[in-house]
């Protein structure tokens, strides 16, 4: 027998880097991982690629809801959201933050849902009120993301919810 140190393979099925952008159609912003996860706050648990994986289905489902309303702005002229006459703070374009904000907002919510289920014994008292949070923190995610649609599309707020 013997006892020879062998240097350890690396594995021939290591994933890419991931881009640390989403680019987008060409009328809305790309979209920066690395400024989502600071702006929502999202720690190392989310790995690059799931993130990547929410923030294009996010992407979807927003272009999906603005498609009527970018379809108008274009036949006006308008070849980018950037381009749309709107109030301006920070030196961007309002649509473009509520749109930034309705793409992180949705994007979130799914992490919170895929990422409810990996510790959910709540063993202690801080365990169980984090878990109340994570039930609530998806629907108040996708409130968030719907109005920030509504006031790109001008839409008021309004939640109706049955009795």
């Amino acid at each position: 027998m013997s006892f020879l140190a062998v240097e350890p393979s690396t594995p021939s099925h290591a994933q890419p880097p991931v881009s640390p952008v989403v680019e987008n159609d060409g009328f809305y912003v790309d979209i920066h991982l690395f400024q989502m996860r600071d702006a929502m706050r999202l720690d190392g648990t989310v790995t690059d690629v799931r993130l990547r994986q929410a923030v294009v289905a996010a992407i979807l489902h927003v272009n999906d809801e603005l498609r009527d309303w970018k379809l108008k702005q274009i036949a006006a002229g308008y070849a980018s959201l950037a381009a749309v006459p709107a109030d301006r703070i920070d030196r961007e374009s309002v649509l473009i933050a509520h749109y930034r904000r309705a793409v992180y907002c949705t994007a979130k919510a799914d992490l919170i849902e895929r990422y409810r289920d990996f510790d959910s014994t709540a063993s202690s008292l801080s365990d169980k009120k984090m878990m109340e949070a994570l039930d609530h923190a998806p629907g108040e995610q996708r409130r968030n993301a719907h109005w920030a649609i509504a006031d790109i599309i001008g839409r008021t707020h309004l939640t109706v919810e049955l009795i």
